[in-house]
């Protein structure tokens, strides 16, 4: 049987914790932060954990 290849750009932008979750940045803290309160921005910095629907997906593309 063939190896699993990784999809390149899901292995730059999510990282496999210790207990096998996966974590991701979160979105819309990029640009047009004028508006955006500090709280929120402050809020955007921090990693995320992919949802359990997605997580098997992101797995297989992970080739874990």
């Amino acid at each position: 049987m063939p190896k699993v290849k990784t999809r390149s750009t899901v292995a730059k932008r999510m990282r496999m914790t210790g207990g096998g979750k996966i974590k991701k940045q979160r979105a819309y803290g990029r640009h047009i932060l004028t508006k955006k309160s500090s709280k929120r921005k402050r809020n955007l910095r921090s990693l995320d954990l992919v949802d359990a629907v997605d997580a098997k997906r992101i797995r297989r593309m992970l080739g874990c």
